[in-house]
């Protein structure tokens, strides 16, 4: 059996157990319960977070993205996280990954597209911002070989019944559509084939909505 890990914010948390599901017979796939939310706090917690799941330090794939707690801009002010600093982080996660898990390959999934128009004035996220975000974080991992997982491209393409709100892709067009992209990547990565998942007998895992997050 394949070793995988899957790391990020509500996106990932979305798609996980599905993931999970569609390589039941080819890989054990481990996740943390947290929402991983900014890079700075992947940074400060992966480690904690592999102790704590028992994740394999022989795993064959790290999956992980960044990036939608770091674009927000609040009250007018410029994003959470400086772009610059968001491209550092993104930089020390890559090298984190590697000495936590030194057999994997490393995934980066790009950030996803959001539906900018139904945000509220106080809270926003704006795709151009994030588009900026995800070609700094490219930019960071030059010269790795590190997979990018264009998430990004995914989901700006997405069909409106897979949104479930302006943020997320819950819904289940959405989870095959995000989810789907994320296993077709692992696959062909790992030489493994994924197992179709019944979505009328599908159910994502409980995640409290204050865990979701916005």
């Amino acid at each position: 059996m394949k070793k995988i890990i899957l790391i990020g914010d509500s996106i990932r948390m979305g798609y996980d157990k599905y993931v999970k599901e569609a390589f039941s017979e080819t890989a054990e796939v481990y996740y943390p319960a947290d929402n991983c939310r900014f890079a700075t706090y992947i940074i400060r917690f992966v480690h904690e977070w592999k102790k704590k799941g028992e994740w394999p330090e022989d795993a064959d794939l790290v999956h992980w993205n960044a990036g939608l707690w770091d674009v927000p801009e609040i009250m007018g002010d410029d994003p959470v996280t400086p772009i610059e600093h968001y491209a550092v982080q993104i930089a020390r996660i890559d090298r984190r990954l590697r000495e936590l898990f030194p057999k994997a390959k490393i995934v980066f999934a790009t950030s996803t597209a959001v539906e900018e128009e139904k945000f509220g004035p106080v809270f926003k996220r704006r795709n151009a911002t994030i588009e900026a975000f995800n070609a700094a974080a490219i930019k960071a991992l030059e010269g790795t070989d590190t997979v990018i997982d264009d998430l990004y491209a995914v989901t700006a393409a997405a069909p409106e019944g897979c949104h479930s709100d302006m943020t997320h892709y819950s819904t289940p067009a959405g989870i095959e559509h995000v989810g789907g992209a994320v296993i077709g990547l692992i696959s062909r990565e790992l030489g493994i084939e994924p197992k179709a998942v019944d979505m009328d007998t599908f159910y994502p895992e409980a995640y409290p909505k204050k865990v979701i997050g916005n």
